[in-house]
């Protein structure tokens, strides 16, 4: 069986090829020209994604070493996402299930970010995961393929949100994310203390306080002082907004484990490439003998192999869609489900 994922949720055009094998491709076309409006501008996201998707696909294909017709099935994220390029993908898949009549199977981003675990290995079931990303922060129980429970979300910024607007408070580039990773390395992440909403008060998160008393910090520093005052003490501030953001994530995942009694974690999303988050998940790991999961850094970001091996997983419990699936900006967690069934 040979799936091909397509992924289009947000600036990332990426196509993979996934079968029993394993993975045979993974092609991802960034989109660069977002750098310079310090965010994803949807629009020209959406006109990216139909500059690159066939050719993408193309790549995909033939460094897969497959033709078109021995594709089994086309899995393609459904949302959520920013609906204009969600729909790009999802024209272009539907499409192509018209054209080589095989079947569609649509794709939770979010799940998704779950399933990149199985790229290269096979947890165990039942397993807790925790879903850290630019615009998702969820924690989860799993006790069976594709049932999911939702434990806790964040109450406003994502965990990769907060990063990446604190780190343009003190003057990073977009995505600031990876680059105060890069800081918090070399800095003392106790040199400055700031809040830590929620941390021993269920399962839900919040960030948008921690990003607030960043900027009330910075103002206390007079204008004509402050860019010097970053600058001598960035190492030192990446670290401690980096340990306030990864002590929620990482004490969370524990009281979630404990709750449970489950003898495997998984960590995905973008935020999970964070050095100083897999450190403090390890090190749980290891204190409660834990099995840990975490992707490879190219799976835990945006990308097609974790689509396609998601619908490759779908397609072995016959879960299939039609032509009349539709792209969702958002999903429903009101009673605490994951899945958005549309």
């Amino acid at each position: 069986m040979k799936i091909l994922g397509i992924e289009s949720s947000c600036d990332e055009t990426a196509a993979a090829v996934y079968s029993n094998e394993g993975l045979l491709s993974n092609i991802i076309a960034s989109q660069l020209e977002h750098e310079a409006f310090g965010g994803v501008v949807p629009e020209l996201a959406s006109r990216a994604h139909e500059l690159t998707i066939i050719s993408t696909v193309k790549e995909a294909l033939e460094t897969a070493g497959v033709n078109l017709e021995d594709i089994d099935a086309i899995a393609v994220t459904r949302g959520p996402g920013l609906l204009g390029a969600l729909l790009v993908g999802l024209c272009f898949a539907k499409g192509l299930s018209l054209r080589i009549g095989k079947p569609l199977i649509g794709i939770n981003h979010i799940e998704a970010h779950i399933y990149a675990n199985f790229i290269e290995c096979t947890p165990g079931f039942p397993f807790v995961s925790l879903v850290v990303s630019g615009g998702h922060t969820q924690l989860s129980y799993v006790d069976k393929p594709f049932s999911h429970q939702l434990m806790g979300q964040t109450r406003d910024d994502a965990s990769g949100e907060a990063f990446d607007k604190i780190g343009k408070l003190l003057g990073l580039p977009y995505p600031a994310g990876p680059q105060m990773d890069k800081w918090a390395q070399q800095g003392n992440s106790k040199a400055f203390k700031f809040p830590q909403a929620l941390l021993h008060k269920g399962f839900d998160f919040s960030f948008s306080g921690l990003k607030t008393s960043v900027l009330y910090h910075l103002q206390e520093i007079s204008e004509e002082k402050r860019e010097a005052y970053i600058s001598n003490n960035l190492a030192d501030l990446c670290a401690s907004i980096s340990h306030a953001i990864t002590e929620i994530l990482a004490r969370k995942m524990e009281m979630a484990a404990n709750q449970t009694g489950v003898n495997t974690i998984l960590l995905a999303g973008g935020v999970s490439a964070n050095s100083m988050l897999r450190q403090k998940i390890e090190t749980l790991a290891e204190k409660k003998g834990l099995s840990l999961y975490i992707p490879k850094p190219v799976y835990c970001t945006d990308n097609a192999a974790m689509i396609a091996v998601t619908g490759y997983l779908k397609a072995r419990e016959g879960k299939y869609d039609d032509l009349h699936m539709k792209p969702f900006a958002r999903i429903n967690t009101d009673k605490g489900k994951l899945s958005r069934n549309a």
